[in-house]
């Protein structure tokens, strides 16, 4: 068998593996007019084999809660099948504390979603892997990079830890990317305009949150470059990382 392909022991047959995404807007695909705003999940198939198929179903604004609550997370476990993957990466929204409707607490509640989506996933002889949230932008009066999710990330690792689940620790391979960028090349792969510089944003916009096209094509990077270093993927079932790759290439659909 090759290691681009899984043998579906319902039908006895090889065929492609699919890595699912069930995350916040800043993996979501986006839509033309949020134009030039991406999400990671967009660009990660330039990285990876084209015998990996990626379905994105990450959604602006949900948290671990949420996702599931709104019955999200149902239908990507009905889709997946043995030995796909599913990437699960929430926190952003997790640490709303005025919405009751997403808030969860890292070391309670948060884990008790997450592993749902492990459970879920291992019970259809999936794959699941978790991601700690990417990080913002945000550095400090002598332009050190700083860590915007508390606890989240660390509940995470510890969840990782005690139930045997790759860990994808993309809150601190971030945070070092941010740092070695510093505080003004950073702006450039983060969500900012000036006014009039697009036709969706016609008073700008200044957004330490989501990225532009260069950030979402870094943060995919970092990511094909974990799921190889946890030995989730075989390094030949990757591509292109070394490539500096044109913003081009992410394209936008229009709204359904």
């Amino acid at each position: 068998m090759t290691p681009h392909a899984h043998r579906d022991t319902d039908r006895g047959t090889h065929r492609a593996r699919t890595v699912f995404i069930a995350g916040d807007s800043t993996a979501a695909d986006k839509h033309a007019a949020a134009a030039p705003e991406a999400g990671w999940g967009m660009a990660l198939p330039f990285f990876l084999h084209e015998h990996l198929t990626v379905a994105n179903h990450a959604v602006n604004g949900r948290s671990s809660k949420s996702f599931l609550d709104e019955g999200r997370l149902a239908p990507v476990l009905e889709a997946v099948r043995p030995g796909d993957l599913l990437l699960v990466q929430f926190g952003h929204n997790d640490q709303k504390h005025d919405d009751p409707v997403r808030l969860t607490e890292p070391w309670t509640s948060y884990q008790r979603y997450l592993l749902q989506y492990v459970t879920g996933a291992r019970a259809r002889g999936a794959r699941p892997v978790l991601l700690t949230s990417v990080e913002r932008r945000r550095f400090d009066a002598a332009g050190t990079a700083l860590a915007t999710h508390g606890a989240y990330p660390e509940a995470m690792r510890a969840l990782a830890a005690a139930h045997e689940v790759p860990l994808l620790d993309i809150a601190a391979l971030s945070l070092a990317l941010w740092q070695k960028l510093g505080p003004g090349a950073s702006k450039e792969y983060f969500h900012w305009l000036e006014p009039g510089e697009s036709p969706n944003y016609p008073d700008g916009v200044a957004d330490d949150t989501h990225f532009h096209p260069r950030g979402a094509i870094e943060v995919a990077r970092l990511t094909a470059r974990a799921l190889a270093a946890e030995g989730v993927l075989a390094p030949d079932e990757l591509r292109r990382l070394d490539t500096d790759l044109p913003d081009t290439w992410l394209t936008w659909h229009e709204e359904p």
